[in-house]
């Protein structure tokens, strides 16, 4: 009978990923549990497990994800020059803004298996696409240390996308929105040294 409810839904796969998104949304990854995502699914409370095995194999799944989601994100549309840092850091920002659940899930390595090899391959991705555009900017974007360089930049986005999501810089910002106010950021933190963005 479960067999033909899983049938009868679909994509299983699919369906248990974003009822756990949904959940992570609103109340956060420890309030995920395969058992209420099975219920919410419609089928047998076991019917996650031959997808995901357990619960860090679900979160594995959804940080892989957002890995790919974030490095489509950053690598845009393919039109003409490749963006400039400051670019990334807004692409970033609002990766975060519009995946609260993957942000959520992707930098907390003690809820997934961190070793999972497309997770690893995804996450490899993402980090390549901004190590090209800090190495694109020369040696004065980061006194010559390219890796130093691309943990500047990925700490203001970071940094800038947690504060936002969490309310804690509406009064620093003067009615901003996220792209425009981490521009301004960006700038003042690298002293326009963030390439080709006006």
């Amino acid at each position: 009978m479960a067999q033909q409810r899983g049938y009868h839904h679909g994509d299983l796969r699919r369906a248990v990923l974003d009822a756990a998104i949904e959940v992570i949304s609103t109340a956060g990854p420890a309030a995920v549990s395969l058992r209420d995502l099975a219920r919410r699914a419609g089928v047998s409370h076991a019917a996650p497990a031959h997808h995901f095995r357990d619960k860090a194999g679900l979160l594995t799944a959804i940080a892989v994800e957002g890995n790919e989601l974030l490095a489509a994100a950053l690598s845009g549309p393919p039109a003409g020059e490749a963006p400039g840092l400051k670019e990334l850091g807004v692409r970033y920002v609002r990766f975060a803004l519009d995946h609260p659940a993957h942000f959520e899930v992707m930098y907390r390595p003690d809820l997934y298996h961190s070793d999972a090899v497309e997770l690893v391959a995804a996450r490899r991705r993402a980090a390549d696409l901004l190590r090209r555009a800090v190495g694109g900017l020369g040696a004065d974007a980061g006194g010559g240390d390219t890796d130093l360089a691309v943990l500047a930049a990925w700490s203001l986005a970071h940094g800038f996308a947690t504060l936002w999501r969490g309310g804690n810089i509406d009064h620093l910002v003067g009615g901003a929105g996220p792209a425009e106010a981490f521009r301004e950021v960006a700038s003042t933190a690298f002293g326009g040294r963030t390439g080709r963005d006006p």
